[in-house]
């Protein structure tokens, strides 16, 4: 029970970090709504046995988007969570091109709750695109930063078929709606 109460205080957090960003997509999402369904997946795919993990996922871009530090993480939400945030948070010292490149370099190394956390993360991310892709995307970017995700997932199979089987389906229908939007012009 202590654990869920530690979820909750986690998403709390999350949403007051977040309070003032927004999805890049054309809906303007809170960002909340990101961190939730990655923690939802993560949820799913341990079949909830694994509270530090849905609680890692709803901290994950914490610290990379809004500069929250690490050991904050560690003090409240403990060494564990901070770690696991550690593990999938990128380097923003390092140029985007660097970044990407070293995600799909490094996946394979994960751990296997940092590669569930980022599969999650990826699968987010391409319903996105599916659903409310950012107007200042062409249909370019969008299809690299599809074929980008593949190239990390393709290190952190291995770890939930479940979770590999929405991934797969997210990036069907992001490549699915970029030809239906496409084909109308």
């Amino acid at each position: 029970m202590k654990e869920w109460i530690t979820v909750l205080r986690a998403a709390d957090a999350a949403a007051r970090w977040h309070v003032h960003q927004r999805r890049k997509g054309s809906a303007q999402e809170p960002y909340i709504n990101h961190l939730l369904e990655v923690a939802s997946l993560v949820t799913e795919a341990t079949q909830g046995k694994d509270p530090d993990l849905v609680v890692a996922a709803l901290l994950h871009d914490a610290v990379e988007d809004q500069e929250v530090p690490p050991e904050l993480i560690a003090r409240e939400f403990g060494p564990k969570v901070a770690a696991i945030v550690a593990e999938v948070t990128d380097d923003k010292t390092m140029e985007k091109a660097e970044r990407k490149h070293r995600q799909v370099a490094t996946a394979h190394k994960k751990s296997d709750q940092a590669k569930i956390l980022k599969l999650a993360d990826k699968t987010s991310n391409l319903r996105a695109i599916a659903f409310s892709p950012s107007p200042d995307w062409s249909v370019k970017r969008r299809l690299e930063y599809i074929d980008w995700a593949k190239s990390v997932v393709t290190g952190l199979r291995g770890v939930s078929p479940w979770l590999e089987e929405q991934f797969d389906r997210a990036a069907t229908d992001a490549e699915r709606s970029i030809a239906v939007a496409t084909s109308r012009t």
